[in-house]
């Protein structure tokens, strides 16, 4: 498997990239054998280079960083009083095993405790995350996200979750896009 959203990597030819895995999902190719450790590291050091730039872009503006950290603190304490915070965690856990879902490098850890539940919204800043609604329509649980696509355009899609064995898991095609 070769990572062409490492510039890098052999075979990059623009910004317009498939969606980079998440890193438990390098852990468990690696773990497999589907991948090597190089690959596994330079699947690592891609998240990690975009860590680095999220703390450049807040320490260069930190008056917005500021707002937008209240507006999320705000929209995730509203989610978690109506719904609980295991259950808006596990509805963002389900969504970022979703394959080639783009904002799944922002969820891929939303059900580790020690990880506040606001860090996962991005109400203003690029590229935009925010969980709409969560509704529980005839015994299927409905969740609406909005995020801004890799392509640069809003798209809010709406899907369907159900409960397995394994947990909450999301239909892979949205109900309404």
């Amino acid at each position: 498997m070769d990572f062409p959203c490492n510039p890098a990597a052999p075979g990059f030819t623009s910004l317009r990239m498939p969606v980079q895995p998440t890193p438990p999902k390098l852990f468990e190719d690696f773990e497999a054998g589907r991948i090597t450790r190089e690959q596994l590291h330079a699947g690592l050091a891609w998240h990690a280079r975009g860590l680095v730039e999220e703390i450049v872009e807040a320490h260069e503006d930190p008056h917005g960083t500021w707002w937008e950290g209240m507006l999320a603190k705000r929209a995730a304490a509203r989610l978690a009083n109506r719904h609980g915070i295991w259950r808006v965690r596990h509805v963002l856990a389900a969504l970022s095993r979703l394959p080639d879902f783009e904002p799944a490098r922002f969820l891929w850890n939303a059900l580790h405790p020690d990880v506040p539940l606001h860090v996962f919204f991005r109400l203003r800043s690029r590229p935009a995350l925010r969980l709409v609604t969560i509704a529980n329509r005839h015994g299927h649980l409905h969740a609406t996200i909005e995020y801004d696509s890799d392509a640069g355009e809003r798209r809010r899609e709406t899907y369907l979750l159900t409960h397995s064995r394994h947990g909450l898991e999301a239909d892979p095609r949205p109900i309404y896009s």
